[in-house]
């Protein structure tokens, strides 16, 4: 029977914590009780550097249901990319599903049960994709849409309404331990990895207790992230205005003389200096353009630093620091 590993990053969650570990410690007995995952199947809650109790109520949840309940402390704040990550190589090891889940019960944790069936009929990765917006707000919902098509239209390949509630075989999560990238987007990478995958629909509830961990300027980030990470085609872009610039002083060229010599009507002066503005100003483009072509390809492989750092770790049989 399969082991099934829960992973839930955690930022400043003191508030939900309690309520999102008694949702998941259900979803585990009832998937038990259903014979469908081992009976030593666990939640492993990643504390991402938190400011408040966080930590210390996942302290609490273990020693009250140490089968259960794992913990696992990061030396700081990472962001939810590295936590997720941090986790995720965790219990690589130690399971033969995982399914990553934020904790603010936002996502519909009986789904996971779907999304194990899935498994069972041969998927590697099945995704948790929502079936509708209709309860953000329009900006919300404006913003998020666009995200998906900027992205499509930037060459990145994503799931449509699909964030970061995944299921993941254990042959899925060590080919995801092959990708060494430290400009993270996992919406970007797990697709890359392969084998059969599947959605599962849902409604997304309202957050049970706290606020938002991704506000419009970290959400605007994990988009220049996406982008970075998958594509150069905004380094195109400038190349293409460049090209398209130096196109049009071609023909200001043209205009120029045509003014100077045929209709004898022109500024003294003017000449010159319109024509080496739009020149030289394409001209830096097409340079800029084609220098970060070379930096954009570079930058990622070229700062080899730790990811995370992992400072304690709850199981059932141990703590390690």
């Amino acid at each position: 029977m399969d082991r099934l590993a829960i992973v839930v990053p955690c930022y400043n969650e003191e508030e939900v914590l309690g309520m999102s570990s008694e949702a998941l410690r259900g979803v585990l007995d009832d998937l038990v009780n259903k014979g469908k995952i081992s009976p030593d199947s666990f939640v492993m809650f990643v504390n991402d550097g938190s400011a408040d109790k966080t930590w210390s109520l996942i302290e609490e949840e273990h020693e009250k249901y140490p089968a259960q309940i794992y913990g696992l402390k990061l030396a700081r704040n990472v962001g939810h990319q590295y936590a997720l990550t941090a986790g995720l190589h965790t219990v690589a090891d130690m399971c033969d599903i995982s399914v990553s889940i934020d904790a603010d019960l936002q996502d519909d944790v009986s789904v996971i049960e779907g999304m194990v069936d899935k498994y069972h009929e041969g998927c590697d990765i099945v995704y948790g994709v929502r079936k509708e917006r209709k309860t953000d707000t329009f900006f919300k919902r404006f913003t998020a849409q666009s995200f998906y098509k900027l992205m499509a239209h930037m060459g990145v390949k994503t799931v449509y309404n699909h964030a970061d509630f995944r299921l993941m075989s254990h042959r899925a999560l060590k080919a995801f331990a092959e990708y060494h990238e430290y400009n993270l987007f996992l919406r970007g990478i797990v697709p890359l990895i392969g084998y059969k995958t599947e959605c599962v629909y849902y409604d997304r509830k309202e957050r049970a207790a706290g606020v938002s961990k991704y506000p419009l300027k970290k959400m605007l980030a994990l988009a220049f992230d996406g982008i970075s990470s998958f594509s150069t085609r905004p380094i195109d872009l400038i190349l293409t205005l460049g090209f398209v610039i130096v196109f049009l002083s071609g023909l200001a060229l043209i205009y120029a003389l045509v003014s100077r010599f045929v209709t004898k009507v022109y500024v003294e002066g003017w000449t010159s200096l319109f024509i080496s503005v739009w020149f030289l100003g394409g001209l830096q483009l097409l340079a800029i353009g084609l220098v970060g072509k070379y930096v954009g390809k570079t930058y990622i492989e070229v700062k080899h630093r730790p990811r995370y750092n992992i400072e304690k770790v709850l199981t059932d049989d141990s703590s390690e620091d």
